[in-house]
């Protein structure tokens, strides 16, 4: 039997208009935006790894796998999560993920063509849309809804080419991806453009440099869901930085003037049992 979450999430993509699907990098920030009213949730792969002290990419699969869990187990709201590249370069292993991913209680979930390789950053062409392909097969496969986000990486690796970007996309769509995204896209008119290339619905990224959009400028250009990556947990982690930088080099401390109050962010948490 389909699972609430998985139903809602694809919901989400059903309805008119965008809507936003911020990005937690642990419990207590995904209760945080639970409790501020957003409707769904999506893990950052970045922000993740910050907070084990690694690079992004450099978390295992099982460390990821663990994570989601304690994401979706954080709160009632459907979560995607960010599934780098599947974890390994073949279609099976392409498949393996969307299968554990699911697994874990994840509502859906990205894979992206980037290899990780500094030499040859973005797959092949045939190999990234047959990754796709075998995704998409797991996904139909799986007892509960799984929204599968396929993800072209030419703009974030050296590679900003729209006309490919777009041919990547419509071949991802073709696969079976349910959702489109090429994450670094920074010029409107691009985002449009993919827009209307496409038949499904599209993912864009706001908080990257020169990527001030509103809500209602990605809406009218045709995106259905907007995330914010790595951008609330670097958000936190340069406020932190600056203070700490504070603490070691200033004579004056100011650090608590933007602070939020101990009862006011407490109150985001759950009251602990009675024994």
């Amino acid at each position: 039997m389909e699972t609430k979450p998985a139903s809602a999430f694809r919901a989400l993509h059903e309805q008119p208009g965008a809507f936003v699907i911020p990005n937690p990098w642990d419990i207590g920030t995904a209760r945080i935006l639970a409790s501020l009213g957003f409707s769904a949730l999506a893990t950052t792969s970045a922000g993740m790894a910050f907070s084990l002290g690694l690079r992004d990419g450099a978390a295992s699969r099982a460390a990821i796998l663990a994570h989601c869990r304690a994401i979706v187990e954080a709160t009632p709201l459907p979560v995607s999560a960010d599934l780098e590249n599947g974890f390994g370069d073949s279609p099976e292993s392409a498949a393996e993920t969307i299968r554990d991913a699911a697994a874990v209680g994840l509502a859906g979930g990205s894979l992206e063509d980037h290899t990780g390789r500094a030499d040859a950053p973005v797959y092949d062409f045939a190999l990234a849309v047959e990754r796709i392909h075998a995704a998409a097969e797991a996904a139909r496969g799986l007892p509960t809804d799984f929204v599968l986000t396929a993800r072209c990486e030419n703009f974030l690796w050296g590679r900003p080419d729209l006309d490919d970007t777009i041919r990547r996309l419509q071949a991802f769509e073709k696969a079976g991806a349910d959702v489109l995204y090429a994450p670094g896209l920074r010029d409107l008119a691009d985002i449009r453009t993919v827009c209307a290339a496409l038949s499904r619905p599209v993912n864009a990224i706001v908080g990257l440099p020169g990527t001030a959009f509103t809500i209602a400028d990605l809406a009218a250009a045709g995106v259905k869901r907007i995330s914010v990556g790595s951008a609330l947990a670097r958000l936190a982690y340069g406020t932190f930085v600056q203070a700490a930088r504070q603490i070691r080099h200033e004579d004056a401390f100011t650090l608590a003037e933007g602070a939020m109050g101990f009862a006011e962010l407490e109150a985001f948490f759950p009251a602990p049992q009675s024994r």
